[in-house]
């Protein structure tokens, strides 16, 4: 373990005795994870891919069935929620409805037992920083969902934790709200370099908030890079179907040139980069391809789709086509009055061969 590593999960596993006796279930299967120090890291993945139960291990809400937890270089695997320095902002707020706003925030100070000048000083301070000293004497019941969310953010900030600690903390705003919250979110673990661990199932915010994106499914890490990397160079079908949208079709490698695979599609020839999966000729492959890496073509001369449905969404057009046994979705990111196709419409297909990757069958 660096210098520079906070956190370290070493194998952990987590197993539940299930209902009526019928055996165990692994929540957890031998998840091992470095996250550095001031490191933004996101557990992202569907409903009981075992993102959360990783969290409450982190936290000490749940003790693992194997494996060792580590923070700061110490081993904590077994000590209780209340001696790890650490902090979590719930989904639920979890904030007390007969306690001010300020006495919320103040909490975590009094069981410390800070004197009451720094308490004043601390308390003041991160409510000024999260843009809500105006309203330090308010109950939780006369706040917005929004503003609730930041007296839960304030109360784990104020206690300068080693590790934050996120339970999908945005999924009880609306759509507007949690764009807000997200963007608060990034401006003050940015200000205040605190390593972070965030839990949600929503790729938009684990793509804008995350140095790195750590995807989980079935109780296993399936991939875990930058956000960039994780959307161009998914490294398995779960993980390209996951992270935004995909569209799939099965190919063969013809020849290798220079670090490019030849592979023939819509009876046309493309050179698709290569992406550390080695690959050779004569090699079965699924081709991914994002929405906005599909052109379409007023061109007699390229294979033909068909235009299923168009919507209209202000930034981007976005198609459903269909042809030979595919249905798929394609993004217009410029669409400009005069170039829409329209329902029913046959057109041309291609692709931008940078943006196209490699995945096995």
């Amino acid at each position: 373990m660096s210098e520079s590593t906070s956190l370290r999960l070493e194998a952990i596993v987590k197993r539940f005795q299930q209902r009526e006796g019928s055996g165990e279930f692994t929540a957890v299967d031998h998840v091992s994870l470095e996250i550095n120090r001031g490191e933004f890291v996101t557990l992202l993945g569907p409903s009981g891919c075992g993102k959360t139960t990783t969290l409450r291990l982190i936290a000490g809400f749940e003790s693992p069935t194997s494996g060792k937890v580590f923070l700061n270089g110490k081993e904590i695997t077994m000590q209780p929620p209340n001696k790890r320095d650490m902090a979590m902002v719930f989904q639920s707020y979890a904030l007390f409805p007969h306690m001010t706003v300020f006495d919320n925030v103040a909490y975590g100070l009094h069981i410390k037992r800070l004197s009451r000048g720094d308490i004043q000083k601390k308390v003041h301070e991160t409510l000024d920083m999260i843009g809500l000293s105006g309203l330090s004497a308010r109950r939780p019941n006369q706040l917005s969902g929004g503003q609730q969310q930041r007296v839960a953010l304030a109360r784990a900030l104020v206690m300068e934790p080693s590790v934050l600690l996120f339970d999908e903390p945005l999924s009880n705003l609306d759509a507007k709200l949690r764009v807000q919250m997200r963007s608060e979110i990034h401006r003050l673990q940015r200000r205040l370099s605190i390593t972070s661990v965030y839990v949600t199932h929503d790729q938009d915010e684990a793509m804008a908030l995350s140095d790195r994106i750590v995807v989980m499914n079935m109780g296993k890490i399936e991939q875990m890079g930058a956000p960039e990397d994780i959307y161009r160079y998914p490294t398995t079908r779960f993980v390209a179907d996951f992270i935004g949208r995909a569209n799939f079709a099965d190919a063969v490698i013809e020849s290798m040139d220079d670090r490019r695979a030849v592979v023939p599609l819509f009876g046309q020839v493309f050179h698709v980069p290569l992406h550390q999966v080695p690959f050779k000729p004569g090699d079965r492959v699924t081709v991914m391809l994002r929405p906005e890496a599909i052109r379409l073509v007023r061109d007699p001369n390229l294979k033909q789709v068909k235009i299923e449905q168009v919507m209209y969404l202000g930034t981007e057009v976005e198609y459903t086509i269909t042809f030979d046994e595919y249905t798929w979705v394609v993004a217009d990111t410029d669409p400009r009055a005069g170039r829409a196709f329209t329902e029913g419409e046959m057109v041309g297909i291609t692709m931008v061969e940078d943006a196209a990757h490699l995945l096995r069958i």
